[in-house]
């Protein structure tokens, strides 16, 4: 590998360090990536921006308008509305029905709109029939993975390997070419996740029995007892005190020592801060109740206690606050709203929360009006906002009808039109009918036109745009060749099928250290001169990699749905691990035997 190789190597394993360690937004490394190559000669100018220029990059900007449209018209809220399960029932037939249409909807939506949707949704109506949030937060994650894996449009992955493969003289895929592996791996992934979920998924196991109880306590509250409490002298038994009401007292803090009252009797002295659990709905009874104060209650003393309200704000990498603390950021002066608690990576933060450094992915729990939700529903600072205790619906019924309509020609101009052809020179694909359904979804006022360039996600558009010049890097330095010889020298004795599982597995990894987009980009190369070296169809390595960089289970890192979930649901990262490796080795499997007999080497 010649001077210029070795080059590219190291910028890419800087790459990796930068985004493994959150040195800064994955846009910013990639594009600083591309500068540093083409001031080494690596590429030249027009290289370092064709990115910029390609068709399936603007295609994916042109989809978030899209997805953005249809999420203003309220056909998502409805749709989840109306099919989720009025009554409990098994699990095994729980998760199906959850699990489906949202795959269904993620084949031709952007993902991350519909687990903003859904998940808040999802978590109140398994409040109401009492069952744990836990077991379904993260199958909704996979519901979208699993479904943007059947179409071209499905993840902008997919459209970021169909950018490479035209960009490289070869046919892209069509519509629902990708669904002939795609569809098996989503049927068998959901019947995994309807047998192992129950056992495998965090929180209370859920009964076969239908009609029985499990008395949830998903909700945690910091009070303190003021001098003048009638609870004070009054005892707590094993955890539990009648005059908190349906409420489990989890701990005492005391002069700076933690008291455990799960087992043995207790009593109330003045000034005890009690960690409590509950429903959402015992957040009314501590705000009316004069022998109970609220942590950061002060704060808000001026807003009457009718009208306070708890609120989940998850943190988006546009937040300002991002690497400051609550007080240095100045939170409640922003946004009118007091911190209760932050969940990050399964644990819950209540103490000291002043001094913690605020990141993305973290799930605040906020006492605020419902002016917060006015003022910041819609903002891009937050991944979402939601009251705890309830959903809105929004949008009119034309809005919702007209939406689902322009949404389903797109699909079907995006299907047919690669069959016709215009004397004008026009292209009927992708592009041709996304740009036309994004203008119609604003003429229409479907989608609000002064916040458009709101609904782009601009940081990922430019990672694509950048891992694009990456990706030319290392064909033009001789890295990819390098790189594919040693691949072909590795998996010789197995053939071309040796060198796919080295790709899938190559992609897969990549996917789960830095984004998914990147992971594609930068195996491409590496794939495409394998396939030379071997003398065979690069097709099925295409595949391959479109594959491997959506299935991203056994991590919340790997896939943005997957950290969206993490915080809303308060998972930890053994979380992932426990049920998605299982299902990263049966997509891998059936990839293996499906794609070779797809696509021909």
């Amino acid at each position: 590998m010649p001077l210029e190789g070795y080059i590219v190597v190291a910028v890419i394993f800087l790459v990796i360090v930068a985004l493994a360690k959150e040195l800064m937004r994955p846009g910013l490394v990639f594009f600083s990536a591309s500068v540093i190559l083409m001031a080494t000669g690596i590429i030249n100018n027009e290289e370092m921006i064709a990115g910029f220029s390609n068709k399936g990059m603007i295609t994916v900007g042109v989809l978030f308008l899209v997805s953005e449209g249809i999420r203003q018209s309220g056909m998502l809220n409805r749709l989840a509305q109306t099919y989720l399960p009025r009554k409990r029932g098994k699990m095994v037939f729980l998760l199906p029905r959850i699990m489906l249409p949202v795959s269904v909807l993620s084949a031709f939506l952007n993902n991350t709109p519909v687990v903003i949707i859904f998940a808040p949704i999802i978590k109140k109506w398994s409040e109401k029939l009492n069952l744990s949030y836990k077991k379904f937060l993260i199958p909704l994650s996979y519901a979208t993975i699993l479904g943007g894996m059947c179409t071209l449009i499905g993840t902008s992955t997919n459209l970021v390997v169909h950018g490479l493969i035209l960009e490289n003289g070869y046919e892209g895929f069509g519509m629902f070419e990708l669904g002939k592996v795609g569809l098996f791996i989503a049927v068998i992934g959901t019947i995994y996740m309807a047998i192992a979920g129950n056992k495998l998924l965090p929180g209370k196991k859920i009964l076969f029995n239908s009609k029985s109880s499990i008395d949830l306590k998903d909700y945690y509250y910091d009070i303190t007892i003021p001098e003048n409490s009638s609870l004070v002298g009054l005892e707590i038994k094993n955890g539990r005190m009648k005059e908190l009401k349906k409420m489990v007292v989890i701990c005492i803090n005391r002069n700076g020592n933690t008291i455990e009252t799960k087992k043995g009797s207790f009593k109330i002295r003045p000034n005890d801060k009690m960690l409590v659990a509950g429903k959402s709905d015992r957040l009314n009874f501590i705000l009316a109740s004069d022998n109970l104060k609220l942590t950061g209650i002060d704060l808000i003393k001026n807003v009457p206690r009718n009208k306070l309200k708890q609120y989940e704000a998850v943190i988006s990498p546009r937040f300002p606050g991002v690497g400051k603390t609550i007080s240095e950021f100045n939170f409640y002066e922003h946004y009118q709203a007091v911190v209760l608690a932050i969940h990050r990576n399964g644990e819950r933060i209540t103490s000291n929360l002043d001094k913690l450094k605020l990141k993305s992915g973290d799930n605040l729990v906020l006492l605020t009006t419902e002016k917060f939700i006015q003022n910041w529903g819609e903002s891009k600072i937050f991944y979402l906002t939601s009251y705890i205790r309830d959903y809105r619906t929004t949008g009119s019924f034309w809005k919702k009808w007209m939406a689902f309509i322009i949404l389903i020609l797109m699909i079907i101009g995006a299907t047919v039109g690669r069959h016709f052809h215009s004397p004008a020179g026009l292209t009927f694909d992708m592009f041709f009918f996304s740009v036309l359904a994004a203008v119609l979804l604003i003429w229409l006022k479907i989608m609000p036109h002064q916040k458009y360039t709101k609904a782009i996600s601009w940081d990922v558009l430019i990672t694509i745009a950048c891992a694009f010049a990456i990706s030319k890097s290392m064909q033009n330095s001789g890295a990819a060749e390098a790189l594919a010889r040693s691949t072909v020298n590795f998996a010789r004795g197995f053939g071309p099928m040796g060198v796919l599982a080295a790709v899938y597995i190559l992609t897969a990894i990549f996917t789960e250290i830095v984004t998914n987009n990147a992971a594609a980009a930068l195996v491409f190369p590496i794939a495409l001169a394998a396939a030379q070296q071997l003398n065979v169809d690069p097709k099925p390595f295409f595949v391959a990699i479109a594959i491997a960089a959506s299935a991203s289970f056994s991590t919340p890192i790997g896939y943005q749905t997957n950290l969206i979930v993490q915080a809303i649901g308060n998972y930890k990262f053994t979380d992932y691990l426990k049920i998605g490796l299982p299902l990263n080795l049966l997509a891998f499997i059936l990839s293996l035997l499906l794609i070779p007999y797809f696509w021909n080497f």
